[in-house]
């Protein structure tokens, strides 16, 4: 399985980016898709996770503001974050679980200036 991301940048507070994944390879009987974020010094902090079965899960501190969907033909899942802040900088990575094994994305960018 390989993961592609994309989309991240440079935004100013309060506007917004959509992070996509794209995944290729094997995919049967994956279990879900999902986003952490990681800032230098820090443990990655898990962001959302979307199931096969399409059910949704964000963390606190990004829920009312980001969305998680997928685009079960493209085997992509999406990323949608509104309302960004500075905190939201960080360096966003996909992964994808399937029983004992989670492949991850390269990462992408994501920039909030102040």
């Amino acid at each position: 399985v390989q993961l592609q991301a994309s989309g991240g940048g440079l935004v100013q507070t309060g506007g917004s980016l959509r992070l996509s994944c794209a995944a290729s390879g094997t995919m049967f009987d994956f279990d879900g898709m999902g986003w952490y974020r990681q800032v230098p010094g820090k443990q990655r902090e898990w962001v959302a996770r979307i199931t096969r079965g399409g059910r949704s899960f964000l963390s606190d501190s990004v829920k009312g503001r980001f969305t998680i969907s997928g685009e079960n033909a493209k085997n992509t899942v999406y990323l949608q974050m509104n309302s960004l802040q500075p905190e939201d900088t960080a360096v966003y990575y996909c992964n994808l679980d399937r029983g004992a094994r989670t492949y991850w994305g390269q990462g992408t960018q994501v920039t909030v200036s102040s």
